[in-house]
């Protein structure tokens, strides 16, 4: 299961048990109204924000490799191609 499925389950449920939790509660319709909206901002804000935090982590990692291709590529190090004539019989 990857990291973006969990997060966003994690979300959801939190969201359901908010809401439910408000819907719930005795008080006012406008006041009910009123919270479930701060409730989905701050999910919304929290979901974005650990958005950002995997797509930074992806393009980290993404420009890790890179980096180090570049180095076994100016180190003269065997290229896919030459590894592979070297591994495939003749």
């Amino acid at each position: 299961m990857s990291l973006g499925n969990v997060l966003l389950g994690i979300v959801a449920g939190i969201a359901v048990g908010a809401t439910l939790g408000v819907l719930f509660a005795p008080d006012k319709g406008s006041n009910t109204r009123k919270k479930i909206t701060e409730k989905g901002n701050e999910l919304a804000g929290d979901l974005e924000q650990k958005f950002s935090e995997l797509i930074e982590s992806i393009t980290s990692r993404l420009e890790s490799l890179q980096e180090e291709a570049i180095r076994l590529v100016e180190n003269g190090e065997p290229q896919p191609e030459e590894m592979e004539k070297e591994v495939t019989p003749s």
